[in-house]
């Protein structure tokens, strides 16, 4: 597993607490740290910290992209960690262009499959497709052989 791999399920695991308890990232970070560091990769650390510090800092404006893009779907009325898992991936196409639009939402459905329900794969993925879309992140072309 590497290192965002990881990174990114740790980010899911304190966004969800973080939402959980409303507390501080910085604090939910900490906490995570302090109590999981035996079984957390600390090779995903750093990427873990960035996005939950991120999500954090751009909370409002990754919900009204995630309002926009889930046709009949109110974020309240979401599981929590299909929503936790869209605003990871929304903050991810939002801010970081050097992570190939592919791998997000392959990703953020690999998250939403292993945490979520049976569902929250193909919903994770359609949500995260309309918002790459309206984010104008495509995936680059292959080249010509």
């Amino acid at each position: 597993m590497g290192a965002r791999h990881s990174g990114r399920e740790a980010a899911l695991q304190m966004l969800f607490q973080m939402e959980q308890s409303a507390a501080e990232a910085a604090d939910v970070i900490d906490l995570f740290w302090h109590n999981f560091v035996s079984e957390a990769d600390p090779d995903g650390r750093a990427y873990a910290d960035s996005v939950v510090r991120g999500v954090a800092e751009t909370r409002d404006k990754l919900d009204a992209h995630i309002s926009e893009a889930s046709a009949h779907w109110r974020i309240e009325r979401m599981s929590r960690v299909d929503r936790n898992v869209l605003r990871l991936g929304t903050w991810e196409l939002a801010h970081r262009a050097d992570i190939p639009r592919a791998v997000i939402l392959d990703e953020a459905v690999e998250l939403a499959k292993a945490f979520g329900t049976d569902e929250s794969g193909a919903f994770v993925n359609g949500v995260l497709n309309r918002i790459a879309d309206t984010l104008g992140r495509k995936d680059a072309e292959a080249p010509l052989a």
